[in-house]
């Protein structure tokens, strides 16, 4: 099995307090792949540390078959959705210039001129994602779910091997998780693999094929069939199952 992210006992800790411990996880090349786990879980801090934006303490951390030189390949194989509200959305710049930035890794000259395949990207990407005729609007002026779509169109222009989202289908309208979710579908089909730090354990097989459950380590890793278990729910959330199935039923989910 190809890995596009193989990470071996990551621990980070900030001023001694530790965020994640020990963490080994296996994430297959073509996957999409859902990080679940509550609130302060580290779901987040695990992604700074795959990008490079947080230090670890130990561990090893490897990208699409690679563990040395990475901020090469984060730059130009890996794309990366950060929540909504990390971004600042009174920034003055129209949709078509934050899905052009995704361009920029390929972007050889050294005036950072976009070239006309590089426009030819960009507008397909604003297409994917039912953008095009918002590409003048400021960011400022779009709604939840339109800003949401910019940093997909953003990624997809980017055209990477591996994408990271933070909570992507979170505060969005319907039309907006079906158009995240065809293109999840799409990476997969082209070889790519999805990373989703996902909230809505009810979608988890509706949406996904692999799953990571987290809380400051890794509880379970594996095929989604074979890892969604009450088992692995009650020891990532520290509660008893019926908190969760409370009038719904168990459906899929299963005893370990």
């Amino acid at each position: 099995m190809n890995a596009a992210i193989r990470v071996s006992d990551l621990t980070v800790a900030y001023q001694h307090v530790l965020a994640l411990e020990n963490v080994n996880l296996v994430i297959p090349q073509g996957s999409r792949c859902a990080i679940v786990g509550p609130n302060g879980a580290g779901k987040s801090t695990l992604f700074k540390s795959l990008l490079g934006f947080e230090k670890y303490n130990s561990g090893k951390i490897e990208l699409l078959g690679q563990s040395g030189n990475l901020s090469q390949i984060i730059a130009s194989r890996i794309a990366y959705i950060p929540q909504a509200s990390q971004v600042n959305w009174q920034f003055p710049a129209t949709v078509y210039d934050i899905v052009l930035t995704g361009r920029y890794p390929h972007i050889k000259n050294w005036l950072k001129r976009p070239t006309s395949k590089d426009k030819d990207i960009v507008i397909s990407s604003l297409e994917k994602m039912n953008l095009l005729d918002l590409k003048d609007r400021q960011i400022s002026e779009l709604s939840g779910g339109q800003r949401q779509r910019v940093f997909i169109a953003r990624a997809l222009a980017q055209e990477a091997e591996l994408y990271l989202m933070d909570e992507p289908l979170a505060g969005i309208d319907i039309k907006t998780e079906e158009i995240i979710m065809s293109i999840l579908k799409e990476f997969q089909e082209q070889g790519k693999t999805s990373v989703v730090i996902h909230h809505d354990l009810n979608t988890l097989e509706s949406y996904f094929d692999h799953l990571v459950w987290l809380n400051k380590t890794c509880v379970a890793d594996g095929p989604l069939a074979e890892t969604l278990t009450l088992d692995n729910y009650q020891k990532a959330y520290q509660s008893p199952a019926q908190h969760f199935f409370k009038g719904k039923g168990e459906g899929g989910w299963r005893n370990a």
